[in-house]
């Protein structure tokens, strides 16, 4: 019984600390930067001149051998572009330097603006680039061309499904660009397509290009209990379909190594960017790292257009929500970003049920009570068999007083004794360990749901709680739930030994205040199920009352 009793509270105290310490350390919380944004040139520098040597026989390819100076354009100089899921602007180099993802408001509250995903703000700086780099341009080492553009304000219709802004570039010796960005109805993905056509009396070879330029945001403090989410860069290969680049790394060392199709994103909390080549294609993915301005690239092998002829080249920049059934859609792995941590095969289960009981309720709080109770019923007969042997052992508390006073301090002869008792009633005092056991890896798998699934932001419940994924503001949920845990141990036999019994009664406590700070979607699932399992163990403890007093009349009656 003793030893059961340590195991059980060692496996609670493990599970608190990992969770702790996985929320500490493999997280970065960004932090908004309030830096003001200061005039900048209209010319931007180019952005290329961090891409390597990597293609030798490239007359295009260029040893990097200048910092880029990220500079900002006049907001009359944008293009700016209107879906029903997205408003963009597009520099007149043809990045896109601003993105709002129009479907999810920056804050809870009425009239919020929405979320920001990518930012021309020399201070936050977070932009998705793209071109053509040759030495006949439009890019060359000298800075990225401007484009021209017919207007500068496109929206997407109600009657239309597709968006398609055109930009255009071409030089006196008849090198002509057509840039297209290619917008869908409620898609976060975007075409970025380039239209090569050569009417000079010399061959143009060039290699696209495209990367993710963002400053680091600052660290938050960390509290002990502090909420906060993965900040950094991923790409994936055939040979690493999902690859961590942490900004740490990325200062430490350079990525340079060639991926045949791919992406290469930067992501947070909720959300990423991304760029995806066709599958077929080589690119090399390189990195670079300077004065907290990291970039994330890949260049493409040389394109050879001969004169009088055109060729076409095309790329995807997906810049959204990390929602799972998109991700899927978009490229392979791509919900790989979506970081479920090592439990993540039980986590996809938990979500994908969350989702189809969500799409019949309507409330992800009430899908999470039903989810509670689905595993309930799961693990009802094992759990039901745990209950009886601890209903055994309460009543074996007189006789297992009676061998400790009986041994005194001779500790072996009690504990022989004792297990003695136990082969005799036939009692198993590890099962009171196992439904806990058994529930960790649903508790993590869960944590991990509520924390990364976008579907989560901001979702109400009932009453004071409108978003399950961040921490109850009241901290009703946690008190409510270390008081179910303090009636649990009242339903359990108590421990024999007085250390351990102060130790399991300061146990309500600690989860209590380590509950505080944690998801309130997660801290419903715990409440949920202490409730059922008190309702399941007072059930049964009542039934084994009935059957024995009926068995002690049956003995009166003979």
């Amino acid at each position: 019984m003793e030893r059961s009793r340590i195991i059980l509270l060692s496996v609670l105290f493990l599970i608190g600390f990992m969770l702790w310490n996985a929320w500490q350390n493999e997280m970065v919380k960004p932090v908004a930067a309030t830096a003001q944004a200061t005039p900048a040139p209209t010319s931007s520098a180019l952005p290329p001149t961090q891409i390597p040597h990597t293609v030798a026989q490239s007359a295009a390819a260029m040893q990097p051998n200048a910092t880029p100076v990220v500079t900002k354009a006049p907001a009359e100089q944008l293009i700016t572009v209107t879906t029903d899921v997205l408003k963009v602007a597009i520099d007149p180099q043809g990045n896109l330097v601003q993105a709002h993802l129009l479907k999810y408001p920056q804050a809870l509250g009425d009239n919020q603006p929405p979320y920001q995903l990518l930012n021309d703000d020399p201070a936050s700086l977070y932009v998705a680039q793209s071109g053509l780099l040759s030495k006949l341009g439009p890019d060359t080492e000298q800075g990225q061309a401007a484009y021209s553009v017919q207007k500068t304000n496109y929206e997407l219709a109600p009657d239309q499904n597709t968006l398609t802004v055109d930009m255009s570039w071409q030089n006196k010796e008849g090198i002509v660009i057509h840039k297209q960005f290619i917008f869908n109805r409620d898609d976060y993905q975007v075409k970025v397509q380039y239209q090569i056509v050569n009417n000079s009396q010399q061959p143009w070879s060039g290699q696209m290009y495209a990367q993710l330029q963002r400053k680091k945001p600052p660290s938050p403090p960390h509290g002990l209990f502090s909420i906060s989410s993965y900040v950094g860069a991923a790409i994936s290969s055939p040979a690493a379909p999902y690859k961590k680049l942490s900004f740490s790394k990325m200062t430490d060392q350079d990525l340079n190594t060639q991926v045949q199709g791919g992406w290469e994103a930067m992501l947070e909390h909720y959300f990423l960017s991304a760029w995806i080549p066709d599958g077929s294609s080589t690119f090399n993915y390189y990195s670079r790292a300077n004065n907290d301005l990291y970039t994330l690239g890949m260049v493409g092998k040389p394109i050879v257009v001969a004169p009088g002829q055109q060729t076409v080249a095309n790329i995807k920049l997906y810049t959204g929500p990390e929602s799972m059934d998109r991700l899927k859609a978009v490229a392979p792995n791509l919900d790989l970003t979506i970081d479920y941590g090592v439990l993540w095969f039980i986590s996809i289960a938990i979500f994908w049920l969350l989702k189809h009981i969500y799409d019949i309720i309507g409330n992800w709080g009430w899908a999470i009570v039903v989810v509670t109770l689905l595993i309930k019923l799961a693990f009802y007969h094992l759990s039901a068999k745990s209950f009886r042997s601890m209903a055994v052992m309460r009543k074996l508390q007189p006789r297992m007083q009676a061998i400790r006073e009986r041994y005194g301090d001779d500790r072996q002869k009690a504990s022989q004794a004792t297990m003695e008792l136990y082969r005799n009633e036939k009692v198993n005092p590890m099962s009171g360990c196992l439904p806990v056991i058994v529930q960790i890896p649903v508790f993590i798998a869960l944590y991990w749901v509520l924390l990364e699934s976008v579907e989560l932001r901001q979702a109400p419940f009932i009453f004071w709680i409108h978003d399950l994924s961040i921490k109850d503001p009241f901290y009703v949920l946690p008190v409510l739930m270390g008081i179910t845990m303090y009636i649990q141990q009242k339903l359990n036999p108590a421990p024999p030994d007085p250390m351990q019994a102060k130790m399991m009664q300061f146990l309500p406590v600690f989860f209590t205040f380590l509950f505080l700070s944690f998801p309130a979607g997660l801290v419903l699932y715990w409440l949920v199920n202490n409730t059922l399992t008190i309702l399941q163990q007072w059930y049964i403890m009542r039934k084994m009352d009935l059957d024995d007093a009926k068995k002690r009349d049956l003995a009166t009656v003979k």
